[in-house]
């Protein structure tokens, strides 16, 4: 039940804002929204961003 609040909530936000400023600001709104969980997420240590550095590494000079 809570998961489906809380996308209640975001599609009534990002309807709003499409409503009063168009697709952009509702494009920007639902970037800034993604962005918001995946820092969260990391945040609680439910997101592991260490594979990303570590394929650089075990690639070798160019």
């Amino acid at each position: 039940m809570k998961l489906t609040v809380i996308g209640l909530a975001v599609g009534l936000v990002l309807g709003v804002t499409a409503a009063w400023g168009g697709f952009g600001a509702m494009a920007i709104v639902a970037m800034m929204g993604a962005l918001g969980a995946l820092t969260g997420r990391f945040l609680d240590g439910q997101l592991d961003l260490s594979a990303l550095g570590a394929g650089a590494r075990h690639r070798g000079p160019r």
